[in-house]
C-alpha cells in the first residue's frame, strides 16, 4: 500500500489502498484546499519529479526540495556533540539526502514546529533507524500517520540536548514550537522559528498569524503569551521557515518591536 502525500500541504497519510477522501490539515481554516481540488502523490513519484537542495545557513545546513512543493519550507540540520537534530521536515527524502546527512553524523532526533511541516516525518525517522520525532501533545489530532517513532511532549519547554530546547510558542497552533539553539549566532543564541514567528522580507520584523494563506491574525492575548514563554531565552538570530528568511542580529528586539506593532494595529479604534 502507498502512503499518500497531500500535494497542497505536503503531509503524508498512513498507508492505504486508495488516497484518503480528504486532507484534514488542508480543510482546517489555517490551510486550504486548492480550487482544483484535493490532490495526492507518493514518495516514489516525488523522487522522479523533484530533487533535494542544500545550503549552508550560519552554522546550520538547510535542506529543501525543488521545484516548489506543498508549502515550500526548508528543514534545518542542527549539529551538536550529542548528535544531530533535524528541525522541521520536507516531503522529499531520497538516498542522496540520507547519504549527505549520514556523512555529517546522521540523526539523533527530529523535532517539528507544527502540523504543516509534519510531512513525511515517519519516513524520515525510519531512514535513520527509527529516531524519535518530537511533537507537542497539544497538536496530536493532526498526526495523519500515527507511529511509535512519534514522541509527544507536554508543557512549555523540553530539552533535546545541552543548549538545545524546544519552546511551546503557541499561536499558529496550540502546540506550535520553536527551537532555541544556545550555540547559534556565534554563541549569542538562535531561534529556529518555523512560521510560528514568520520572518518578513525586510528581515527586521516578524508576522504572527493563525492562518497565513487566509490572513487570519493572532489576537493580542496570544502574542503576550508567546512573549512570556520566550522571555527566558536569549537569542540574536532568528531562522524562519523559508530560504533567506533569516534575521542575523538583534532578533529579540525584532520580536519585541514586531509584537508591539501587531498589537497596536489590533487595538486601533480609528477608521483610517
Amino acid at each position: 500500500m502507498d502512503a499518500f502525500i497531500c500535494t497542497a500541504c505536503g503531509t503524508q497519510h498512513a498507508p492505504s489502498e486508495v488516497p484518503p477522501a480528504a486532507c484534514a490539515i488542508c480543510e482546517d481554516e489555517r490551510q486550504y484546499v486548492p480550487p482544483s481540488g484535493q490532490g495526492w502523490t507518493t514518495l516514489a513519484r516525488l523522487g522522479r519529479s523533484h530533487m533535494a537542495t542544500f545550503r549552508q545557513e550560519a552554522g546550520l545546513l538547510g535542506i529543501g526540495m525543488a521545484p516548489h512543493f506543498g508549502i515550500g519550507q526548508r528543514a534545518l540540520l542542527v549539529r551538536t556533540p550529542q548528535g544531530n537534530i533535524l528541525w522541521d521536515c520536507v516531503s522529499l527524502i531520497d538516498d542522496a539526502m540520507v547519504a549527505i546527512i549520514q556523512g555529517l553524523g546522521g540523526l539523533a532526533a527530529i523535532a517539528i514546529s507544527h502540523p504543516h511541516y509534519y510531512t513525511t516525518m515517519v519516513e524520515w525517522s525510519r531512514r535513520f533507524g527509527g529516531v524519535p520525532v518530537h511533537l507537542h501533545a497539544a497538536d496530536r489530532e493532526w498526526i495523519m500517520w500515527p507511529d511509535p517513532c512519534v514522541v509527544l511532549w507536554e508543557g512549555d519547554s523540553k530539552a533535546l540536548a545541552p543548549g538545545v530546547t524546544l519552546v511551546r510558542a503557541g499561536g499558529h497552533y496550540p502546540g506550535g514550537a520553536v527551537l532555541h539553539w544556545e550555540a547559534g549566532a556565534g554563541g549569542k543564541g538562535a531561534l529556529l522559528s518555523g512560521d510560528l514567528l514568520q520572518v518578513m522580507p525586510d528581515r527586521r520584523h516578524l508576522g504572527f498569524m493563525r492562518s497565513y494563506p487566509n490572513l487570519i491574525p493572532l489576537g493580542a492575548a496570544a502574542l503576550r503569551g508567546m512573549a512570556a514563554r520566550l522571555a527566558p531565552f536569549r537569542y540574536d538570530a532568528i531562522h524562519g521557515a523559508f530560504w533567506d528568511r533569516v534575521i542575523t542580529q538583534d532578533g529579540e528586539a525584532a520580536v519585541a518591536r514586531s509584537m508591539e506593532r501587531h498589537i497596536a494595529w489590533l487595538e486601533r479604534t480609528d477608521a483610517g
